[in-house]
């Protein structure tokens, strides 16, 4: 698969591994590196060997926002497409993303959190939505947010734009998991490993569920997917596996 210039992607078995690689930059999000990972997410949809995308970072910063000196050189609209598409992908797509954090994670940053569906940071990991220092509030990013953490929380991340620690995003729902440094790798592959070993089948219907759910009618929508689920194959396999003490061979791998 071509690899972009800013970003490192690889495989790992069934886990789709992309590595943002600006860390002169601070791993800011400028036009290039937003598409560069719209891209890497939607071919690892589009694979049939991958059942989980983990997402991580060079440097001692794993993501400072927008690349604030192309914002200013391409204008209001310049970046507003490119960011669009990223921090609505959490939404859009059906494999999930894993992310592990090291170093600072502000502003967009915590959009690509709010926008992965598994969260591990190490211990020490710093958090903040500080776009109002700037004279810039979090539009782009809110929703997403709003959807990890609450709305109530979310605007006050935003208003105050203070800077918090991992025991506090763990609080929030903001991550997941808090490792030691050194095991930060180690556990957030076991868990894109483990998420992605499952039937991809089933996991993709639960995570159109999750989507379509928040605009629709979510008993109904439940209803008809766990009819098509009870129907599909590895269920009958899961069950199967599970009653003969064995590990499941979904059929749809």
């Amino acid at each position: 698969m071509p690899t972009p210039a800013n970003l490192e992607i690889s495989q790992e078995g069934r886990v789709r591994r992309v590595t943002m690689a600006r860390p002169d930059k601070r791993n800011a999000l400028n036009v290039a590196l937003c598409d560069a990972l719209v891209d890497a997410f939607l071919e690892a949809e589009r694979d049939a060997d991958t059942g989980a995308i983990l997402l991580d970072a060079q440097g001692k910063v794993f993501c400072a926002g927008m690349d604030l000196d192309e914002a200013l050189e391409l204008g209001p609209r310049g970046e507003l497409e490119a960011h669009e598409r990223l921090f609505t992908i959490g939404a859009r797509i059906t494999k999930p993303i894993v992310a592990a954090v090291q170093g600072p994670a502000l502003a967009g940053g915590v959009g690509l959190l709010a926008n992965a569906h598994v969260a591990v940071a190490a211990m020490g990991t710093s958090f903040g939505v500080t776009e109002l220092r700037i004279g810039m509030f979090p539009f782009v990013i809110f929703r997403a947010l709003s959807n990890a953490v609450g709305e109530r929380r979310a605007l006050e991340l935003s208003l105050t734009a203070r800077v918090f620690q991992t025991d506090e995003a763990l609080r929030i729902g903001l991550i997941h998991q808090v490792a030691p440094e050194f095991e930060l790798d180690d556990r957030a592959l076991g868990l894109a490993q483990t998420i992605a070993n499952f039937s991809a089948a089933i996991v993709a219907t639960g995570m159109r569920f999750v989507s379509e759910s928040r605009t629709g009618d979510a008993a109904e929508l439940a209803r008809k997917l766990r009819l098509d689920v009870f129907r599909h194959p590895d269920f009958a396999e899961g069950v199967a596996a599970f009653k003969e003490k064995r590990k499941p061979e979904w059929p749809s791998l």
